[in-house]
């Protein structure tokens, strides 16, 4: 009878350990997180300088046209509309421009992150190819 509560006693406690972490266990998976999240930032550096070698526009360029697109866009979005929209009121209020007249239109902000989202995905998705030894000399 002894040996039976033995066994169960046995198997309840592996069953809690393997239940609850400790805070050496959790340390571990910290550190190997920290580890390949590294890995991973040195990948994508020597994909971003082999990229940005390449003889090819199409796969040099579009990461910069793309960006500049989406940096344009949240610029005006966010500093050039506001100082717009407040130098608009200045010039109602002084008669330059009707009081009637609407104000300038407003990116949408959805397509603005849509957009940005995607590229930043689009990026993501290649440098996971480029990690896993898909090639783009062949594109010219």
């Amino acid at each position: 009878m002894s040996a039976g509560i033995a066994q169960v006693v046995a198997g309840v406690a592996g069953l809690a350990d393997d239940l609850f972490t400790s805070d050496e266990e959790r340390l571990k998976l910290r550190i190997q997180e920290q580890q390949i999240a590294a890995e991973v930032a040195k990948g994508q550096m020597a994909v971003n300088a082999a990229e940005a070698q390449h003889k090819s526009l199409f796969v040099a360029g579009w990461r910069p046209a793309v960006g500049w697109i989406g940096a344009a866009a949240l610029a005006y979005q966010f500093l050039l509309y506001p100082l717009l929209v407040w130098g608009w009121h200045l010039l109602q209020m002084g008669g330059v421009i009707p009081a009637d007249a609407l104000y300038p239109s407003v990116l949408p902000d959805e397509t603005l992150w849509v957009i940005l989202s995607g590229m930043l995905g689009i990026g993501g998705m290649r440098s996971f190819d480029k990690s896993k030894g898909k090639s783009t000399e062949r594109i010219k």
